[in-house]
């Protein structure tokens, strides 16, 4: 009649690093493709380039989040169906990048943080799918 629930947390406070010298852990199929591939982009970002980069998306309406190293914009849409359909778009292009969002949806607004859970911090990841955000949104 009960069920054993458990979830394996693999986020800041459990870095997939700790667990690939966990013994066992490291033969599971679904840590080896996540946790062994660390692309360049997901390294965090050198205050120099960080710099540029923000400048332009500070332009487009994202912030800096105060108490994490991360980017925040919120957006408007007229309806729920096309703020649900831009969250669609959103997410199948942050499953093919692997670099999935911090998200809120109420209605027609929906609300997005980015920041890189690998490296703790905000990535190239993190600015090329921003800019995509930017561009689907015009979009609609």
């Amino acid at each position: 009649m009960f069920g054993l629930m458990f979830s394996l947390r693999t986020g800041s406070s459990w870095p997939c690093n700790r667990l690939r010298g966990l013994n066992g852990l490291k033969e599971l199929p679904f840590l080896r493709n996540n946790s062994s591939k660390m692309s360049s982009d997901s390294h965090w970002l050198p205050p120099a380039d960080r710099d540029q980069l923000m400048m332009e998306l500070r332009a487009t309406g994202w912030m800096e989040v105060e108490d994490r190293d991360a980017i925040f914009k919120e957006f408007h849409f007229k309806t729920f169906n096309q703020a649900f359909g831009f969250m669609s778009r959103v997410a199948l292009q942050a499953e093919k990048m692997n670099h999935h969002p911090e998200w809120f949806n109420v209605y027609n607004k929906v609300q997005i943080t980015l920041t890189t859970h690998d490296c703790g911090g905000l990535s190239k990841r993190d600015i090329k799918l921003a800019k995509f955000i930017d561009n689907v949104a015009v979009s609609l």
